[in-house]
């Protein structure tokens, strides 16, 4: 009788051994598959992530060519003219926008206020040369082109060489 029931409890637990067996097994493989599809997602979110990297360093080259910063000509004549062409580019900026008044229409600006008063928003250095502005009297608005020089005592001479209003829609 013992060892029957020796021989019972070997099998029962011969079977339970095998089922955690093959009950691990395919849990293994199931993890493994899940980690071969998640590795696969990460590397298409990375060549994304690369892709995506690229792609805004190259906007952002496209969007700064135009820029004092950027051209290496424009900052050397500065800086052999004995300027710092970041702190001049400030300067010239914050000259160009404290011409805004309260009140008042901008003097750089060659239209006149039909809705309030026309302000200077945006400025652009393009090179030791130039300047792009943006312009509205919060209503209307538009752009200026402006050339600038910067003489050997420091001050700067402004002169709007084109400027054009958006016709409001």
């Amino acid at each position: 009788m013992k060892n029957k029931i020796f021989m019972y409890l070997f099998i029962f637990t011969a079977l339970f051994v095998l089922f955690q067996f093959m009950n691990a097994k395919k849990a293994k493989e199931s993890y493994d598959a899940k980690i071969d599809n998640l590795q696969e997602r990460l590397k298409t979110q990375d060549s994304l992530k690369t892709a995506t990297v690229d792609s805004l360093i190259n906007i952002n080259m496209d969007l700064t060519y135009f820029s004092l910063e950027s051209n290496e000509d424009a900052v050397s004549y500065f800086e052999e003219m004995g300027y710092d062409p970041a702190k001049l580019a400030l300067t010239i900026s914050d000259k160009i926008i404290g011409e805004n008044k309260p009140g008042k229409d901008n003097p750089i600006i060659p239209f006149v206020g039909m809705e309030g008063n026309m302000a200077i928003n945006k400025v652009r250095l393009l090179n030791h040369k130039w300047i792009i502005a943006d312009f509205t009297d919060g209503v209307y608005w538009g752009e200026l082109f402006i050339t600038y020089d910067v003489r050997e005592d420091g001050v700067v001479d402004f002169e709007v060489e084109k400027s054009f209003l958006y016709p409001r829609n």
